[in-house]
């Protein structure tokens, strides 16, 4: 392993947090150390030999600090191949070499999230520092590059265990890191200037927080999740996140979403699809209407609430295995029960979060979409049939609307005060889809007569209302636009059948 010693460093730095015991070590190990403004004066105040930029260069900092270390004495020094074209031509101009640049960028990120003005997040933009980094992680064959206060601890141990030297691995690798940093910076900058925009010219995703899971959909296959899983949730209790758990989040996340105004409302998924859901007075009711509806599917699903997780709710939960259960809140005494249960998984969402974008891997490249944001509403739909809808009826439409929206198509949802009695989703045609939640309706002992009907898409055929109007449906909901409208609106006139249309079609694959 050939090692090369560090004799001389370029330190500039916005943060100094645990800059003073890399400084000291570097320091102990004889290092002529050079640096700018806050940085020189925070080592100099240790106690440590610090030779100004300025020194150097010949210029002092300019416009207000945007310039600094942007000078060809400075780059010279690190951009030089330890060669002997290179070193001559450092010596004529009397530039000397560097062997360690250490740089913490501007907090850009941060300032964004502040809520700071454009001006503040401008001035934010490291300019100076990023081409330091890359200029030294450019020439790693004979720099080090430290480009976060986040290796300073990497490159502590390195030095101390090789005496004040480098290898050539391990200078590639700081150096691999810093081209991330750069390249997430620049991500960054990006994202802010492209606004709310959902879709734009360019896709640009960086995401520094890695998680290993256990596999992923099954055990042969590795899976990683790059995110911040921790700014939505706080994970109180159980075992480590799987693939297909975080997936089951997601999806219960968003169909959890549309009830975020509604009373107490609880919902069972399992592999990303509701099969239980109910909103009652109180959350404990929700829950015992939400599992009639499959009680054997929610075995092992994942549940969650728009509304605290209290004692009583919790004794009836305890009672089933499940994999994760998620609520903005738990009363003390149910989190003490449900926390028995050491595999259980329990999340306490922090804040309800939807993403702009959807993004998928297909082919040689990713497709992006804008999520389907769009919630159905009684003012937005329109009436297709003479007969209108009771009161009970309008509020039931709207609510199977929402649960079909996030179920898999083809869909049918049945459904009756404000409980989803039953669905037939993930079927290849839709009648085969009404079909499944006829009969698993019958299964779990509901009476269908008085209970609406809704479809994520049109009815292609009057058949689909033929079928719910012989098992006791009396009001349906589908987006409509099917060449053969008609004939399912005439169907429904001619039976005494109230239909409305939404114009929104809910696809999902």
């Amino acid at each position: 392993m050939s090692l090369i010693s560090v004799s001389r460093a370029l330190i500039s730095v916005y943060s100094k947090e645990g800059l003073d015991s890399l400084a000291k070590l570097l320091h102990h190990f004889g290092v002529e150390i050079y640096s700018t403004g806050g940085t020189q004066l925070f080592l100099e105040n240790l106690g440590i030999p610090v030779i100004a930029v300025e020194s150097l260069t010949g210029y002092p900092s300019i416009l207000d600090g945007r310039v600094k270390t942007l000078h060809p004495k400075v780059f010279g020094g690190i951009l030089a191949r330890r060669e002997k074209g290179h070193l001559s031509e450092l010596e004529q101009m009397d530039i000397p070499p560097f062997d360690l640049v250490i740089v913490d960028l501007y907090p850009f990120e941060e300032t964004v999230r502040s809520g700071a003005n454009e001006a503040e997040i401008i001035e934010k933009i490291d300019i100076g520092g990023i081409s330091l980094i890359r200029a030294a992680a450019k020439n790693f064959n004979d720099v080090v590059v430290c480009p976060s206060k986040s290796s300073y601890a990497f490159l502590m141990d390195i030095l101390e265990k090789n005496g004040g030297a480098t290898s050539l691995s391990e200078r590639l690798l700081l150096a691999k890191d810093a081209f991330a940093v750069t390249s997430h910076y620049d991500t960054a900058i990006f994202q802010y200037f492209q606004g709310d925009s959902s879709i734009s010219d360019h896709l640009r995703i960086s995401e520094n927080i890695k998680v290993d899971l256990r596999y992923g959909e099954n055990p042969h296959q590795k899976a990683v999740y790059y995110g911040d899983f921790d700014a939505m949730f706080e994970k109180i209790a159980g075992k480590e996140l799987s693939f297909n758990n975080l997936t089951d989040i997601d999806a219960a996340v968003g169909l959890i979403s549309e009830f975020k105004n509604d009373g107490p409302t609880l919902a069972i998924l399992k592999h990303t699809n509701p099969c239980g859901l109910a909103t009652r007075s109180t959350i404990k009711e929700a829950w015992l209407a939400a599992l009639a509806a499959d009680p054997v599917s929610a075995f092992g699903g994942i549940f969650i609430s728009n509304t605290k997780i209290d004692l009583e709710t919790a004794t009836e939960i305890d009672q089933l295995f499940y994999e994760v259960l998620i609520a903005p809140n738990f009363d003390t005494d149910a989190l003490n029960l449900l926390s028995k249960k050491k595999s259980r998984i329990l999340l306490r969402l922090k804040k309800l979060e939807i993403q702009n974008i959807r993004v998928k891997s297909l082919l040689n490249g990713v497709i992006v979409q804008e999520n389907d944001v769009i919630t159905e509403e009684r003012a937005n739909c329109r009436l297709a049939t003479t007969l209108e809808p009771t009161e009970d009826e309008w509020k039931d439409l709207i609510f199977a609307a929402k649960c079909c929206k996030h179920l898999k198509s083809n869909v049918i949802v049945l459904a009756k005060n404000n409980q989803l009695l039953s669905m037939g989703c993930g079927q290849t045609s839709r009648i085969d889809a009404l079909e499944q939640a006829v009969v698993k309706a019958g299964k779990y002992g509901f009476k269908l007569d008085g209970a609406v009907m809704a479809s994520d898409a049109f009815f292609p055929f009057p058949d689909c209302v033929e079928m719910a109007d012989k098992a006791g449906i009396k009001a349906v909901i589908q987006p409509g636009g099917s060449v053969k409208d008609q004939e399912s609106i005439d169907y429904c006139e001619a039976n005494k059948m109230a239909m409305v249309i939404t114009g929104i079609r809910h696809f999902r694959h």
